[in-house]
């Protein structure tokens, strides 16, 4: 009877072997780390992995500064500060204006002794107008417009910023969603080539029915997860489509790794150069400027308005103004006026007032972006600490989870594991994986933001993705 035993154990741990021969083999390692830090490139082939376009980080970041419709119409908005440079710089100059009018007099018949009758005029007038002085209204629009222009300028740099930042975390997304949708194919493949051996198992009658049943369920659940990282995929490169301007539906590949870049600057310096690059500090600076601006011009109605005027007057009984019987045909007037207004009860006084207000309100305001910049350098330069600790003992996990896992295999094939072990170590793998996907990407991302918060859109010395 134990002989025949020890046959029966040979022959099913034979079938066995044909069996996961049969199944093919299970990849059960990824890539290893290139260099000093964290390569996650695998083997498996990517989704959609050939399109008719194609970009890495550095293409999709150039097509997008050029293609994305916010910024194009930020664009026209500089455009237009341009313009009003102009308009402002001609205000002094002279300025020529035209009028033209007719005045119906009524009068008695007779007048001194002659009879009038009604009297009809037609008068064309040519005006030439030099402004000599405006109470400095005049130099501070035109300073008024220059400033807007600088904060165009900076409102373009600002968007620029924020496109490459948000077009940098979506393509970050994409390659995390890539990997894991690599680890759910793994993940799925494990699962397969397990669900065989336990039903070898069970068909011999070496392992209950429960161990088929549990296993079905497993490979059902990872069959879902690979539905959901396919989708995320689908996602994220119709979020990169959106943010180039190309179509959602667009067939593009976006090529690219997860790589462990080391951070070189240290926390000062990046406080140093977020105080000194950050555009929205620049606007919140140029916005004082302004206002103050804006203070002088409400101002300058406490000045009186001098000014210098050339006329030039037809008359003509006929509306071709071509003479009048009754005075001279044309003249000549010159002139200087002054204007000044002397009492408006407080109108302007008050005015003046709210706009110095604002000057305040608008400093107060740039101070506390001051510190709200260095918070936000500080807390990314700590989520970037964060993610490199995070990397490290997620890879160490990965490689633990690695070692549990074909453990428990080889345990349970020998016949001394369960299969609840087998499918708790799968389970532990994949989320390891997936942790270690997370760590890298937010490492990444991390990176970005802190980019964002110093205000600097390029990164040379780092190299996020590699195209393939």
């Amino acid at each position: 009877m134990r002989i025949f035993n020890n046959v029966f154990r040979g022959f099913a741990l034979a079938l066995l072997t044909v069996s996961a021969l049969w199944a093919g083999p299970v990849e059960y390692c990824q890539t290893q780390p290139r260099e000093a830090g964290f390569h996650r490139a695998g083997s498996v082939k990517q989704l959609d992995q050939v399109d008719s376009k194609t970009f890495d980080l550095n293409a999709a970041i150039k097509r997008g500064l050029e293609y994305n419709p916010s910024l194009l119409a930020i664009k026209e908005n500089l455009l237009g500060a341009e313009q009003g440079i102009k308009s402002a710089r001609g205000a002094f100059g002279p300025s020529l204006s035209t009028s033209y009018s007719y005045i119906h007099l009524d009068r008695e018949p007779e007048q001194n002794g002659i009879a009038v009758g009604d009297q009809e005029n037609w008068v064309l007038n040519l005006n030439i107008h030099l402004p000599l002085f405006t109470g400095f209204n005049l130099l501070s629009n035109y300073e008024k417009s220059l400033l807007a222009k600088d904060q165009a300028m900076l409102q373009l740099k600002q968007a620029r910023l924020q496109l490459v930042f948000e077009i940098r975390q979506s393509f970050f997304d994409l390659l995390q969603a890539k990997e894991n949708l690599k680890s759910a194919r793994l993940s799925l493949e494990r699962l397969k080539s397990h669900l065989k051996i336990s039903q070898a198992f069970y068909d011999v009658g070496l392992k209950p029915k429960l161990d088929v049943l549990q296993a079905q369920v497993e490979l059902a659940k990872a069959e879902q997860g690979l539905l959901v990282a396919q989708n995320a995929v689908q996602t994220q490169r119709a979020r990169l489509n959106f943010l180039l301007n190309l179509d959602v539906n667009e067939d593009v590949h976006y090529s690219g790794t997860l790589e462990f870049v080391p951070f070189v600057l240290g926390l000062e310096e990046c406080l140093a150069k977020a105080q000194k690059n950050r555009p929205d500090l620049k606007l919140a600076s140029k916005s004082i400027l302004l206002a103050s601006k804006e203070s002088k011009i409400v101002a300058s109605s406490f000045y009186p308005q001098v000014g210098a005027d050339l006329n030039y007057y037809r008359y003509g009984d006929e509306p071709i103004v071509d003479g009048s019987k009754f005075q001279r045909p044309s003249e000549w007037r010159a002139g200087v006026s002054l204007q000044w207004k002397l009492f408006e009860w407080g109108k302007t006084y008050y005015t003046y007032k709210q706009t110095r207000h604002r000057v305040s309100e608008l400093e107060a305001e740039y101070k506390n972006l001051q510190n709200q910049i260095s918070f936000e350098v500080k807390a990314a330069y700590l989520k970037i600490k964060e993610a490199a600790q995070r990397i490290v003992v997620a890879r160490k996990g990965v490689e633990e989870a690695r070692e549990s896992y074909r453990l428990a295999r080889a345990r349970y094939e020998a016949q001394v594991g369960t299969n609840t072990d087998v499918l708790d170590a799968q389970f532990g793998l994949a989320s390891s994986e997936a942790n270690l996907t997370q760590a890298m990407a937010d490492y990444l991302k991390a990176i970005a933001n802190i980019y964002l918060a110093m205000g600097e859109p390029d990164f040379e010395r780092l190299t996020f993705c590699s195209a393939r």
